[in-house]
């Protein structure tokens, strides 16, 4: 989840582009650059690090154009580093790029063997040379006729020294906005680049492009028909902006939800969807395995349960889990035959950490399912799968937790493959999959009742999360969710063992909040809450859309879309997330810093 932002007109572009990545440093803090056309040359600054560094060295070496692009970077393919910072210029060209390329290892393959010099580890790069080695007449045909080659997500902005006072653009299921200025034009990854400048804006849709030079802003279809397109007014504050409207950060963050995963899934599910795009030597040894463990903090251990169950049910191999702070104190039993998973969205957290070096001790190979490209945790681990989520500001994990999980149910679906599963099987899991993103937007269209329920809540001294199944982790997340922002005690259970102790809480009024989606554990769990119903509890239900029989035996209802069960995380969660939100905000608290938290605990 990078940022770009780009300037053409009269004024100091590299003035404007610093600027708005000032404003968009939020999407990224790996490494920061800019390019600008000064007497005719292409110029070029890149720094690791924070957008500082890259203000430094322009005060060091200023550039002087009317043209300039520039981003700041999450990285995703290669470390952070001045050799993988955008922009990157191949020739007369050069590109930023926000998103990822899907068949970018081939198409480098490609390349290389042709004879083409590839300067850094970015898919972004790739872009640079496949247009670079266009022979058409103009920057938009050449851009046009690069990407043709391209698959995935991406938001471009191309310039070329032979067309200085021209800045191309294209998107594809990444976000890119344009502004129309009395200087010039201005584009973007985020309105709060432009507000400073205007708060008219164009926001691109799929498969369009757009050409912004001194006479304005003009829009093209991929296939070169023009678009006219009127723009849109924004009102929001600077502030406000930064959060894409959204009141917090966590809010923001879980409307981003359906795409974080679709980046989670992008070019990791086979055409046919009956298998996996999965790390070969990976799943190899995997397969040598006779056992796994899965281990992590907090919310990241949650993700592991239900990896456990996915793991235990597609590949047909055992699990544990275990908790990391824990691990490395009780003497475990690990060896070459055991595949140690390390889940963690910084890949910093101490306890994790500690954890994997014990299992490496131990001779266990490590798989580690991390956020952030190169962090400690990716870097001592044999095998890395990242879950492209982008930056999370909140310190409660959301869509960290949603991807996690995609990445395990992918992992599993894998193994699965290739111990035995059934293709027809295997599809059913992976074409559903696909689908989630959709049905997670229908989801949050129900934020309204979910607040409602959340009034009912707010005033509430203990809740009690029941689920089993894939329900109980769900239930777990739900009552963490709430104690961190919320500061309402919460406790999460297996629906079975209520009456072995948490029964004796429930009295009148006692919120108690049951994930019960259809499937092989509905009938149970309703029994459960009938023993909840008995003693006056206030029962919540997370149930399958279409149940009516629910609303029998509960007092609120939400309805998430009946799924496979391996889904049911994915899907149940979300109510969940914004059932805490609403309850937190309700009550005040600092819902993006909650108090005593942090978002990485690099500590023991």
């Amino acid at each position: 989840m990078c940022g770009i932002v780009g300037y053409v007109g009269s004024l100091e572009a590299a003035d404007y582009v610093l600027d708005g990545l000032r404003r968009l440093e939020y999407r990224g803090y790996d490494s920061a650059g800019i390019a600008a056309i000064e007497d005719g040359k292409m110029q070029v600054r890149r720094r690791k690090g924070k957008l500082l560094e890259l203000a430094r060295a322009l005060k060091e070496e200023p550039l002087q154009s009317e043209s300039a692009i520039g981003h700041t970077r999450w990285a995703t393919h290669g470390r952070p580093s001045d050799e993988n910072a955008h922009p990157h210029l191949v020739d007369d060209v050069v590109v930023v790029h926000n998103g990822i390329i899907e068949n970018f290892l081939e198409l480098k393959a490609e390349m290389i063997e042709s004879g083409r010099v590839f300067q850094s580890e970015t898919d972004t790069e790739l872009i640079s040379h496949v247009i670079a080695l266009s022979k058409a007449e103009s920057l938009e045909e050449r851009v046009r006729e690069g990407l043709s080659r391209v698959k995935g997500a991406y938001a471009i902005a191309v310039m070329s020294e032979n067309e200085p006072d021209k800045i191309v653009v294209a998107k594809n299921a990444s976000p890119l906005i344009l502004g129309e200025l009395e200087t010039g034009g201005m584009l973007a990854s985020d309105i709060p680049a432009l507000l400073p400048y205007t708060r008219d804006v164009i926001i691109m849709e799929e498969g369009e492009m757009a050409i912004i030079d001194p006479s304005g802003i003009r829009m093209m279809s991929m296939a070169g028909e023009p678009i006219e397109r009127k723009s849109r007014r924004i009102e929001w504050s600077p502030v406000m902006a930064e959060k894409a409207g959204h009141k917090h950060f966590m809010h923001k963050e879980i409307f981003e939800q359906p795409r974080a995963l679709g980046d989670t899934l992008r070019g990791r599910i086979n055409d046919d969807a009956s298998d996996v795009v999965l790390d070969a030597e990976l799943l190899l040894r995997a397969t040598q395995c006779s056992r796994i463990m899965l281990t992590a903090c907090g919310t990241s251990w949650h993700s592991c349960l239900v990896g456990r169950m996915a793991l235990e049910e597609m590949a047909r191999i055992g699990c544990e889990v275990e908790l990391a702070s824990e691990l490395r104190y009780r003497h475990p039993l690990l060896d070459e035959n055991t595949l140690v998973i390390a889940v963690s969205q910084s890949g910093e957290t101490a306890d994790t950490l500690a954890a994997i070096r014990e299992a490496k001790r131990l001779g266990a190979p490590v798989l580690s399912i991390v956020n952030v490209l190169d962090s400690s945790i990716a870097r001592e681990s044999d095998f890395v799968l990242y879950t492209h989520a982008g930056p999370e500001i909140g310190v409660a994990s959301t869509k960290a937790f949603l991807t996690q999980v995609a990445v395990l149910l992918l992992f599993a679906v894998g193994l699965g493959r290739k111990k035995g599963l059934h293709k027809d099987r295997a599809a059913d899991v992976l074409k559903e999959l696909r689908t989630v993103p959709l049905l997670i937007e229908q989801i949050l269209k129900q934020e309204q009742e979910i607040l409602a329920v959340a009034h009912k809540m707010v005033s509430a001294h203990s809740s009690l999360y029941l689920g089993r199944g894939y329900g109980f982790p769900v239930a777990l997340e739900g009552a963490l969710k709430l104690k961190e922002i919320s500061y309402q005690h919460a406790e999460g259970y297996a629906a079975g063992e209520m009456k072995h102790g948490p029964i004796a809480l429930i009295e009148k009024g006692v919120p108690i909040v049951a994930i019960c989606p259809q499937g092989s554990l509905y009938d149970k769990v309703v029994s459960n809450i009938q023993e909840v119903r008995a003693r006056e509890g206030f029962v919540i239900a997370i149930a399958s859309n279409g149940d009516e029989h629910i609303r029998s035996v509960a007092d609120e209802v939400l309805y998430v879309p009946a799924s496979e069960g391996l889904l049911v995380p994915l899907l149940a969660t979300i109510p969940l997330q914004l059932l805490a939100y609403h309850v937190a905000d309700l009550r005040g608290t600092d819902i993006d810093q909650p108090r005593n938290l942090a978002k990485s605990v690099t500590v023991e």
